[in-house]
C-alpha cells in the first residue's frame, strides 16, 4: 500500500470526515485487525460475510477509514458475487482506480482518493442500463452513515437528499433482477 495521502488533521467542519492517520503504526491503533488488513494491506473479506452484502438500508456509504463520501445507496445493487455491489461512486474524484496485477490476473482496484484505503475492485460487468461497472466493495471498508435525525439535521422537510429514500430507478433495478420487492 502506498503512503497515506494526507497527514493527521483537522477534519475542516466536513461532517461524517475523520482524521487522516500520518503512520502505520497510528491506523494499526485505529483499525480494527480485519479492518487493517483489508483497507491498509488490501485484503479481501470472505464473500458473503460481510455486514453490508444484503443490506438494503438507504443512506451513504462512506470509506470505513476516513469517513469519505463514496456511493449513494441508490446506486447499491444484488449482483450476486458475495460483496456489496454498486453501480457508480458520488463522483470520480472520490476514488482512485489503480492496475492490480496481484493472483495472476489483471484487475481494476479502486482505493479511497482521501486516505489511499484499498476498498475493492471495479469490473466492467455491471448493469448495461446503469453504465455497466460493478464497484465490488469490501464491506468492512465500509461504513453506511444512515438517514437517521443526525444525517437529517438541518435539511427541509421532505428534502432527506439523494441516497435517503430509494429512488424509482433503485426500486424498479431490484425487482427486477430479484423479482422480489426489495423495499
Amino acid at each position: 500500500m502506498s503512503e497515506v495521502r494526507g497527514q493527521t488533521s483537522e477534519v475542516g467542519g466536513q461532517s461524517g470526515l475523520k482524521e487522516v492517520p500520518a503512520s502505520d503504526e497510528e491506523w494499526r491503533r485505529k483499525l480494527s485487525p480485519e479492518a487493517y488488513a483489508v483497507l491498509r494491506q488490501a485484503g479481501t473479506e470472505r464473500a458473503f460475510t460481510g455486514a453490508y452484502t444484503d443490506t438494503e438500508d438507504p443512506g451513504l456509504y462512506r470509506c470505513g477509514a476516513c469517513g469519505n463520501p463514496l456511493f449513494e445507496s441508490d446506486t447499491k445493487y444484488h449482483s450476486g458475487c458475495g460483496w456489496p455491489s454498486f453501480t457508480e461512486t458520488v463522483s470520480p474524484e472520490a476514488v482512485e482506480l489503480l492496475e492490480d496485477r496481484a493472483h495472476g490476473m489483471v484487475r481494476t482496484e479502486v482505493r479511497c482518493a482521501r486516505c489511499g484505503s484499498h476498498l475493492g475492485h471495479v469490473f466492467p460487468d455491471g448493469p448495461q442500463d446503469r453504465g455497466g461497472l460493478r464497484y465490488c466493495m469490501n464491506s468492512v471498508a465500509l461504513e453506511l452513515d444512515g438517514c437517521g435525525p443526525s444525517r437529517l439535521a438541518g435539511r427541509p422537510a421532505g428534502q432527506a437528499g439523494r441516497g435517503c429514500q430509494p429512488s424509482d430507478r433503485q426500486l424498479g433495478f431490484n425487482r427486477a433482477i430479484s423479482g422480489v420487492n426489495q423495499w
